[in-house]
């Protein structure tokens, strides 16, 4: 199993941080977003990471997180209840809406206000599916921009920091800054 992917990448984060739940070991392909190798666009066609390629080339991050969760339930990241399966899925299914929007322009501007708010009410702690999904923004958000995540989504990161997956991906953003 190959993962192509990117160290500065929250998608990819996500991607990592679930292998690592899950203790799949994998052989990690970096690409430089800088300058993306032709080759990755016919993994790909948007030239985007994370692409896990396991006998066929799968992009998408949050498809991605759902594959390894039914390839390898032995450690499920959704729960065992369908409607809250449904409800964490929902979560990253929004998570532009509830976070990505707001990170995109913070990126783009400057402002820190909205994504502040924003990241401030994230549906953390709910699944550990969502928190594999949002953890990665929430590592750079803190330690890369400075960026308050409010008290209830600090003390969420505390309890997570007790898994080595999440621990292991914050110590990659450190590195980065």
């Amino acid at each position: 199993m190959k993962l192509y992917d990117a160290p500065r990448c929250p998608f990819c984060g996500r991607v990592r941080i679930a292998l690592a739940e899950k203790a799949i070991t994998y052989e990690p392909v970096e690409i430089d977003l800088g300058n993306k190798p032709e080759w990755l666009y016919e993994l790909n066609p948007l030239g985007k990471v994370p692409v896990l390629q396991n006998g066929f080339a799968l992009p998408e991050s949050a498809v991605i997180l759902e594959y390894l969760d039914e390839r390898h339930p032995e450690r499920p990241l959704l729960p065992t209840d369908t409607g809250d399966r449904a409800r964490a899925r929902l979560h990253v299914f929004r998570f532009d809406a509830l976070l990505g929007d707001a990170w995109y322009a913070f990126r783009r501007s400057g402002e820190r206000g909205d994504v502040e708010a924003r990241l401030a009410e994230v549906p953390v702690g709910e699944s550990l599916f969502v928190d594999v999904a949002y953890a990665p923004w929430l590592f750079r958000a803190r330690e890369l921009y400075g960026l308050e995540l409010g008290p209830r989504v600090e003390a969420w990161l505390e309890r997570a920091l007790e898994r080595p997956a999440f621990a292991a991906e914050l110590d990659l953003v450190r590195g980065l800054a």
